[in-house]
């Protein structure tokens, strides 16, 4: 029987929501917007709704209100997955990930405004969004049974490419936190070239360390770039009987060849706003799949032992 059409309309309504969470996140920090509101949280300059609207505050309160309703949303679907598919493996755990990421991004948005944060914590803020987002995104698949239309519950993967789809994936929240350092510290700019700091003397010694974060995030991208890489030949060389594995991982590498040209361009443009945060959604949306990745990885084992 397949699960009610107004339940798969609320999971894309949850799940858009969650990824406008964290494109408004993304948009705070890379207009400067966190303090739209001043010290105040979680009314906005004193007022329960602003009464002078700046740039800054509509950018921050949007943000708090998107927040607040897309919370109540994922409660709702949580609740309402738990009674009608908690007999799948995955959805009990997927709701309460869910659930308490969203609440730790929002306390500690709510610390950075109340007493204010270092730039080495902030990064975590997006971060611990990105997999409140992901279990959301995995409810929505499975209440739209993506699994049973590419037989992903009979999937079986070999020993290696599970230890590297784990690692890869555990690797990319790494790649994600050099990523958001790089925003929070604001070393966005401070290499003015790509994808050397500077072309013209390639192998130069850095001058500071706002050089070495941007550049230790340029490294962790290209070693992830390559693991993908080697990642997607062995899965079209070794899988291509499991298409939800074949695929999967061919988006993926797609994904993160588009992740990589939209950093590029972050730079060359000089952080163009629509760059940005197209950089911020394809980060999130490969994150997700590769969530899902080890969800299969998951399934996979269930099956070898219960063959």
């Amino acid at each position: 029987m397949q699960h009610n059409r107004y339940m798969k309309w609320f999971a894309v309504a949850a799940t858009v929501g969650m990824l406008l969470i964290l494109l408004g996140g993304a948009l705070v920090t890379k207009t400067d917007s966190g303090l739209g509101c001043g010290r105040n949280w979680p009314d906005c300059n004193g007022s329960l709704i602003p009464k002078e609207i700046t740039p800054a505050v509509l950018i921050e309160f949007s943000h708090r209100l998107v927040t607040g309703v897309v919370s109540i949303s994922i409660l709702a679907l949580t609740i309402w997955t738990w009674r009608k598919l908690g007999h799948i493996r995955e959805v009990k755990l997927l709701g309460f990930l869910a659930m308490f990421f969203l609440i730790a991004q929002a306390l500690i948005g709510a610390a950075q405004v109340l007493w204010g944060q270092g730039d080495f914590i902030l990064a975590l803020h997006f971060g611990i969004s990105l997999i409140s987002f992901a279990a959301v995104l995995l409810l929505s698949m499975i209440v739209f049974e993506v699994d049973r239309k590419f037989d992903a519950d009979n999937v079986f993967i070999g020993k290696k490419l599970r230890w590297h789809t784990i690692a890869v994936t555990i690797y990319s929240y790494l790649v994600v936190y050099t990523g958001a350092l790089v925003r929070h510290t604001d070393s966005s700019l401070i290499c003015p070239d790509w994808p050397f700091c500077y072309n013209d003397t390639p192998f130069a010694s850095f001058n500071n360390m706002y050089e070495w974060i941007q550049m230790g995030h340029r490294l962790a991208v290209l070693i992830f770039f390559i693991w993908l890489a080697y990642i997607t030949w062995h899965a079209v060389k070794e899988y291509k009987n499991q298409r939800v594995i074949y695929y999967g991982w061919i988006i993926a590498f797609t994904i993160v060849i588009l992740q990589v040209i939209a950093g590029m361009l972050v730079v060359l443009t000089k952080l163009n706003l629509i760059v940005a945060l197209l950089h911020s959604l394809l980060i999130s949306i490969l994150f997700g799949l590769l969530c899902y990745m080890v969800m299969l990885v998951a399934r996979s084992n269930y099956n070898e032992k219960n063959k």
